[in-house]
């Protein structure tokens, strides 16, 4: 294997030598674990670990390199490495921390296209469907809806499914994928492009593990299922994973995610809801909230039947979660200039006293 099989570009190329880091080794992250990476170089795959430096630097976890990320290093010995610089990122995939208001959680990077995972069965939610949307377009992802499971419900379900969807979202890209036989999988073979970086994402035991396996063809990764008493899935991946396919596409695995926070990216939710977020431009106010406003053509248009009322409930709740993020934010920034100032009095206090 060598650097171009993980899908080294000449734009990084460009870069090394713009930037004179001929004296480091490239490698691309292909492992985390809590701190702790596998760094492949095309012909190896290493143990790594940051400088103190990139350590010390780092504003937020989102610092830190993530799978995907091409980074340069230097080997300690034959099977270990240590990081001393994230390339600049083509794209990030992230998400609100959970727990962690105003924290972002990177989930992979310089993705091309991500592969948004449901099951037919009981996963299907358009709702978290423009969530995942909103965060792909934020990163400037292609995305394309996998509906899995589909041998285990019936064409009346599949199609009633369809039909919702396309009322709400006209323009995504959808393949119908059953594991157990097979339907779907060469669709999937034939999008993917050599060199070109893939992930898939959504909740747990909806079958993103096992369609890596079939796409791999070999039982690499753990699969779970959808508990039928919860009706949530096992959290089976623990971690992210990068694989090169026979065809030459680069495919990541991630962890079942459950919770799926927006951030302050605004381009991802104008771009999922564009219909509603471009009728709000007209209204009369700019402040107005689509509820009962005068001079609303949001409400007009729904009034009218041609926008969704599921929709635009959705686009107000990811609105206003937008906007707690972007306020938490601004109050850390805040708080974070004040405790400077502190520092900064302090020290100058210390001085005085000291003459």
């Amino acid at each position: 294997m060598t650097l171009k099989d993980l899908g080294l570009t000449d734009d990084i190329i460009t870069y090394l030598k713009e930037n004179n880091l001929s004296e480091f080794s490239l490698g691309r992250i292909i492992q985390e674990h809590r701190e702790r990476y596998i760094v492949s170089t095309g012909d190896k795959e290493l143990e790594a670990e940051i400088t103190g430096n990139l350590r010390f630097s780092a504003l937020s976890r989102a610092d830190f390199p993530a799978v995907g990320d091409w980074v340069n290093i230097t080997k300690y010995d034959s099977d270990f490495a240590i990081i001393h610089k994230i390339l600049p990122r083509k794209s990030i995939l992230e998400r609100q921390s959970v727990g962690q208001y105003g924290e972002k959680q990177i989930i992979s990077t310089n993705i091309d296209v991500a592969f948004i995972i449901q099951s037919i069965d009981n996963n299907f939610s358009i709702n978290r469907l423009e969530r995942y949307l909103s965060i792909c377009y934020s990163a400037n992802i292609e995305p394309v809806l996998v509906i899995s499971k589909i041998d285990l419900s019936t064409e009346n379900i599949i199609n009633d499914s369809i039909k919702k969807l396309k009322t709400r979202e006209k323009e995504i890209k959808y393949i119908l994928l059953s594991n157990v036989t097979g339907q779907g999988l060469d669709q999937i073979l034939d999008a993917l492009q050599k060199g070109k970086t893939y992930c898939v994402v959504g909740s747990s035991g909806v079958g993103k593990s096992t369609l890596i396996n079939n796409l791999l063809k070999k039982d690499i990764l753990k699969t779970g299922h959808i508990s039928t008493s919860t009706n949530k899935g096992r959290h089976i991946t623990d971690h992210r994973e990068l694989f090169i396919l026979e065809n030459g596409g680069i495919i990541i695995d991630t962890p079942g995610m459950r919770e799926l926070g927006i951030t302050d990216n605004i381009e991802g939710i104008k771009t999922t809801f564009q219909e509603i977020y471009s009728l709000s431009l007209k209204c009369k106010f700019p402040d107005c909230q689509h509820i009962n406003e005068k001079g609303c053509a949001v409400m007009e248009a729904l009034n009218k039947g041609t926008i969704d009322i599921d929709s635009l409930d959705n686009f107000k709740r990811l609105q206003k979660e937008q906007r707690r993020f972007q306020t938490t934010v601004a109050e850390k920034h805040k708080k974070d200039r004040e405790f400077g100032k502190m520092i900064k009095n302090y020290k100058k206090d210390m001085k005085k006293n000291k003459y």
